[in-house]
């Protein structure tokens, strides 16, 4: 049984053997074709240099929460690194529109890819190749990698860096523009309370003008006086402390009232000069929304195409299918026969 079946693997590697030594000509004419062939072929493509940014996204802070707030917690840090949520929204920026839109009229890639003002889907041939040339990719540590391929290595470069500053500009806008209204919330409510406490306070002042400077020191006072003067029997300063407590006891009410609220108000308008403040600091902020791991260069030579693993390829698929089609054609010769 064994000597069975090592005669018949013998018997197949002689017929593999026999079969390549049999078509050895056009394997090797062939092979030798496709080498030339796909290696001027390469030749023909125009070659693409590559260009990369590493960036790691920062945290979503505040900077008025970071650097005005007394207690400051770890996530408050402005220096610490964002996450895998902070990634996700990076690249949303990094793919939207409006960057696009920025990339494309800076570099005038309408004219740079060679697509014509007359065809009718350019803006969609222009995203396309947008698209193809530049990428955005999260990396398995949670930083954005920008990847650009074009024809000039200095362009690429340049694209590749002025995307990754577009990012902050983008980033900073959004949150100027929710900031902005914040401040405005904020300011409008801190004017209208510091024109009532203008207003209280010119009432106040009115009423001091009519005796009433302090209603309970005052009271006090007068009361003793009054006191004093009915034991000493002095009428008339016991008729003049009772119309300073009969004018007293007038205006006192409206006096304690405007006091007391002029105070509330007054602690009111320290709490909103602190968020005023706050959202003041928001909107005029230009902190980076990233940190620069490695800006692009110009690349010494091209990335796109790889002309070795191109003639390879040819090679290797140009050799499989010759020698299926000798297989086929070898069996149907003996299927005939």
């Amino acid at each position: 049984m064994f000597n069975k079946k090592h005669r018949e693997d013998e018997f197949n590697t002689l017929n593999v053997m026999v079969f390549f030594y049999k078509w050895r000509k056009p394997i090797v004419y062939l092979g030798i074709t496709s080498l030339i062939i796909s290696f001027l072929v390469s030749f023909l493509i125009t070659p693409k240099f590559k260009s990369t940014v590493i960036l790691f996204p920062s945290t979503n802070v505040s900077p008025s929460k970071a650097l005005l707030s007394e207690n400051p917690g770890a996530n408050q840090d402005i220096g610490k690194f964002g996450e895998e949520e902070e990634a996700e929204q990076l690249l949303q920026i990094l793919n939207s529109d409006e960057i696009r839109d920025r990339v494309v009229a800076k570099y005038n890639l309408l004219e740079h890819y060679k697509i014509s003002q007359d065809y009718k889907y350019r803006m969609s041939k222009l995203i396309e190749k947008y698209e193809d040339n530049i990428t955005f990719k999260r990396t398995e540590f949670m930083s954005v990698k920008i990847t650009v391929f074009d024809t000039d290595a200095q362009i690429a470069a340049n694209i590749a860096n002025d995307i990754a500053s577009l990012s902050d500009s983008i980033h900073n806008k959004i949150v100027k523009q929710r900031a902005q209204k914040a401040l405005n919330l904020v300011e409008k409510t801190y004017n209208d309370l510091k024109t009532e406490i203008k207003a209280d306070d010119d009432s106040l002042q009115k009423l001091r003008l009519l005796g009433v400077n302090d209603y309970e020191s005052q009271s006090e006072r007068l009361n003793e006086g009054l006191a004093k003067a009915i034991l000493e029997g002095k009428s008339g300063a016991v008729k003049s402390f009772e119309d300073r407590l009969n004018n007293l006891a007038k205006y006192g009410g409206a006096y304690v009232a405007i006091r007391d609220n002029l105070e509330f108000k007054r602690k009111q308008l320290s709490f909103l000069k602190a968020r005023y403040d706050e959202a003041k600091l928001d909107v005029d902020q230009n902190l980076p929304y990233k940190f620069m791991v490695n800006s692009a260069y110009k690349a010494e030579k091209s990335a796109y195409p790889l002309r070795w693993l191109i003639v390879l390829l040819s090679f290797l698929g140009t050799e499989i299918l010759l020698i299926l089609f000798l297989i086929l054609f070898d069996n149907y010769k003996n299927l005939r026969k």
